[in-house]
């Protein structure tokens, strides 16, 4: 069994993968507008000129966009043949929705390219679409997301200004909890299986309170048995390892 480095592991303790047999799972906190692949390059680099060693093996266990933070899980040698049973676990989020506007890409990388009203909006309306929202179902992903087209990721085509076809896929979003509402921000907890887009869950809440909303801000705060609180942030990795 692979072990776990987290805030709960002893600083000083070796990091050196001839230890860990079966591996070890690294629990991070990434930061705001780094990439996941970001993150793996980092804790790659710090392990090679640690211990001297260039196979070392790090991958993550699900991509979390740029613009959110939160727990990242990072595989570490043979810990890295689990990153795809561990990526299927449901995975908990804290989102904030700004209804009123709309951007291309449901978040804040692009400038918002419509206004609508808002003012209609009741805290008891958001309630009732948020629990029509809940369960299994058939999601369309956002343009600008890491789905393959012909293989080229689709963000690429759509920077370019192409037109991109993505097809639904099937999710489920297990629960949901407004934490605050207030005009036109919505803070909800939202928890959902693995491949769902909370952009995407955004969009499709602007809509169905006859309005737009985007993405205002993002926290992955658990993945699987992983949690936001055991998470390391780069810096105490680099300061206790």
């Amino acid at each position: 069994m692979y072990a776990v480095i987290d805030r709960n592991t002893p600083a000083g303790t070796s990091l050196a993968p001839d230890l860990y047999p079966e591996g070890y799972v690294m629990v991070v906190d990434k930061p705001y507008r780094w990439t996941s692949a970001d993150v793996v390059r980092k804790i790659k680099f710090s392990l090679k000129k640690i211990y001297h060693q260039n196979n070392i093996k790090v991958g993550h266990a699900g991509t979390l966009d740029p613009l959110a933070t939160g727990v990242l899980v990072v595989c570490v040698g043979k810990a890295t043949k689990v990153s795809e049973a561990l990526q299927a676990e449901r995975k908990e989020y804290v989102a904030e929705v700004t209804f009123g506007a709309t951007t291309p890409s449901f978040d804040m990388e692009h400038e918002t390219d419509a206004s609508y009203p808002w003012e209609h909006i009741t805290e008891e309306a958001i309630a009732a679409a948020l629990t029509d929202m809940e369960g299994e179902q058939m999601q369309l992903p956002p343009v600008y997301s890491a789905k393959y087209v012909d293989g080229v990721r689709a963000y690429e085509i759509a920077r370019q200004g192409e037109d991109v076809e993505l097809k639904a896929a099937k999710i489920n979003i297990y629960g949901t909890r407004i934490m605050d509402y207030s005009a036109p921000v919505l803070k909800v907890a939202v928890e959902c299986s693995k491949g769902t887009y909370i952009r995407a869950f955004a969009r499709d809440l602007g809509q169905a309170m006859d309005s737009g909303a985007y993405l205002s801000g993002l926290v992955r705060t658990a993945s699987g048995g992983f949690r936001i609180e055991n998470a390391l942030t780069l810096e105490e990795f680099s300061e206790r390892f």
